[in-house]
C-alpha cells in the first residue's frame, strides 16, 4: 500500500507541474513553436543511457551513483541510467522530453540545459546542508532521471507564479511545492524535495534574471520548422503506386 501510495503522489505531481507547464507557455501556442532542439539532445542522451544498458550488463555498476563506488563521473552519468523497469524507465524519458521542450521554450535552450543541470548537482549538497537523507524511500536507489525531471519542472510553476495573470493559474503554481513539501514530510519522497528546491531556485532566476528571458520570442518571430508541421510530416502517410 505504501509503495502504491508513493507513486500515485508521484505521478500526481508530475501531472501537475506538466499543467503547469503548458499554462506558463500556452497549451494553444504549442504547435506554432520551434523543435526545442536542446529538449531532443536531452531526451536522445537519455535514450542512449538506456540502450547502453540494454547492450552492456555492466552499465548500471559503471555508471549509477552508489556512494560505495569510486567514480566523480556517477552523479551525471546515474541520471542518464534507469532503474525502475519497463513502465519506470518510459515514464521518466517520457516526461523527461516534455517537460525539457516546455522549459527550453520559456526558459530558452542554455538556461533549460542550465537548470536540468543544477537539477542533477545541487539537491545532495543541499540535503547535505540540512541533513536530509535525500529521499531514502525512493525505490530509484542510485539511478534515475526523474530527480532532474522535477526539479526543472518545479521551476516552471515558480515562473508560473510570478507571471501570476489568473488566480487559477497561482494556485496550480502553489500546489506544485505545497505537494512536494507535504510528500518530503509524510513519505520522506525524494520528487518533492527536489521539486521544493527547484520551485526556490526558478523563483530566483525568474526573479533576478527576467529582463533577459523572452518566453515569446517564437511566436513574434515564428520558426521556419513548426511543432505543428513536424506533426503533420511525422503523420503523413506515404502515397500508394498506381
Amino acid at each position: 500500500m505504501g509503495a502504491l501510495l508513493f507513486n500515485v503522489t508521484t505521478a500526481a505531481l508530475m501531472v501537475l507541474m506538466l499543467n503547469g507547464g503548458l499554462a506558463l507557455v500556452g497549451q494553444d501556442t504549442v504547435g506554432r513553436r520551434r523543435i526545442p532542439w536542446a529538449a531532443v539532445t536531452l531526451t536522445a542522451v537519455a535514450l542512449a543511457g538506456v540502450v547502453t544498458q540494454l547492450c552492456w550488463s555492466g552499465a548500471m555498476d559503471a555508471f549509477d551513483s552508489d556512494p560505495s563506488k569510486p567514480g566523480w563521473w556517477r552523479v551525471v552519468t546515474s541520471v542518464f541510467m534507469q532503474n525502475g523497469g519497463f513502465l519506470g524507465g518510459a515514464w521518466n524519458i517520457a516526461t523527461l522530453a516534455v517537460i525539457a521542450a516546455l522549459a527550453e521554450w520559456f526558459w530558452g535552450g542554455p538556461l533549460m540545459v542550465g537548470l536540468f543541470a543544477a537539477g542533477i548537482l545541487l539537491p545532495e549538497h543541499i540535503d547535505a546542508l540540512f541533513g536530509q537523507s535525500g529521499g531514502s524511500t525512493d525505490p530509484r536507489n542510485f539511478a534515475g532521471s526523474s530527480g532532474a525531471t522535477y526539479f526543472l519542472a518545479a521551476t516552471l510553476a515558480a515562473a508560473l507564479l510570478l507571471r501570476g495573470r489568473e488566480s487559477k493559474d497561482v494556485l496550480l503554481a502553489v500546489a506544485a511545492p505545497a505537494l512536494g513539501l507535504a510528500m518530503w514530510l509524510a513519505q520522506s519522497n525524494g520528487h518533492g524535495t527536489v521539486t521544493v528546491y527547484g520551485f526556490v531556485l526558478g523563483l530566483l532566476v525568474r526573479a533576478l534574471g527576467g529582463r533577459l528571458i523572452h518566453p515569446d520570442r517564437d511566436l513574434r518571430q515564428p520558426p521556419r520548422t513548426t511543432m505543428a508541421a513536424l506533426a503533420r510530416f511525422v503523420g503523413r502517410r506515404p502515397q500508394q503506386a498506381d
